[in-house]
């Protein structure tokens, strides 16, 4: 009997997460079929309890249900319950577990690919959704020096800046590190280049951008606000430039696309389903042969 992964999320017609997660899955002969399962939020219950199934393995959740998805499973690992987002269903026995794969995939491009070490760095995250908690975490975790998080609804922007600021409270009574300075801020803000001055990163963690979304062809940020100094890191991954990092290229910053996070997290997400070793290269090799042939 074949058995089933699924990519939860709304809409998904820009997702390539099929492509090389199959092409990982035919590299060990599994008989496992990964694939989309596009879900509205009425569905979504319904969708996440059908993992209980016997032929499913799991799932990933995507955009906009990684903060949403926490009730609806039996038990969410630590790393996923700080960040407040699962990207990564498990399904153990008939009890669905909860893991989040993005705060290692950022971090694994961003070395990796970007070659940028963020301690001390200063900061700027565009974005205040589920995917923007795992990469707020994972930065708090490597020591920047500050962190400003902008969101279009300014509250969802403040609440992760005090989670944060909570989560650091936590983890350094026992400690003498030097705190980060978490912040949250208006996204008007973004139209000033005053805003990034001094600034070593900016990380995009919404839609714009995005092929087949609403805000396809938009960038968050203008040419003009840009600095030569910053490494503009643009978690959207189709298309393979985005008007951002098209706009950054033009500015003279260093630039990285988001396609390196999407697989790094998908081979970790892989190795929680399968217990293999998730074959990488493949992975990467698939995942530009769809991007870049203009499928996805």
């Amino acid at each position: 009997m074949s058995r089933y992964i699924g990519l939860i999320g709304y809409p998904l017609k820009h997702s390539i997460s099929p492509y090389f997660q199959q092409a990982a899955l035919d590299y060990y002969r599994l008989d496992v079929r990964y694939e989309a399962w596009e879900t509205s939020p009425a569905q979504l219950q319904d969708i996440v309890n059908d993992l209980r199934k016997p032929q499913n393995v799991g799932a990933n959740v995507t955009v906009p249900y990684k903060e949403t998805v926490l009730p609806l499973l039996d038990e969410v690992d630590d790393l996923a319950s700080s960040i407040g987002a699962v990207n990564t269903i498990v399904k153990k026995d008939d009890r669905l577990l909860g893991f989040n794969t993005d705060a290692y995939g950022f971090i694994e491009a961003l070395d990796k690919e970007g070659h940028f070490d963020p301690e001390g760095k200063q900061v700027v995250i565009l974005g205040a959704g589920g995917v923007a908690r795992a990469v707020g975490f994972a930065l708090v975790q490597r020591k920047v020096a500050s962190l400003a998080i902008t969101d279009g609804i300014f509250e969802r922007a403040r609440a992760l800046a005090e989670n944060l600021v909570r989560y650091i409270k936590g983890a350094s009574s026992s400690s003498k590190d030097l705190e980060p300075d978490v912040t949250a801020f208006q996204w008007q803000s973004l139209s000033s280049a005053g805003t990034f001055e001094n600034c070593d990163l900016i990380v995009h963690c919404t839609t714009i951008g995005m092929k087949h979304s609403s805000q396809e062809g938009q960038s968050p940020l203008s040419l003009e606000v840009i600095p030569r100094s910053v490494l503009v890191y643009d978690l959207v991954y189709n298309p393979w430039l985005t008007p951002l990092l098209g706009l950054a290229q033009k500015a003279g910053a260093n630039t990285l696309g988001g396609l390196p996070m999407l697989v790094y997290q998908g081979a970790a997400s892989f190795k929680l389903w399968t217990g293999k070793e998730a074959p990488v290269d493949i992975m990467f090799n698939k995942a530009k042969e769809i991007l870049t042939g203009g499928e996805g």
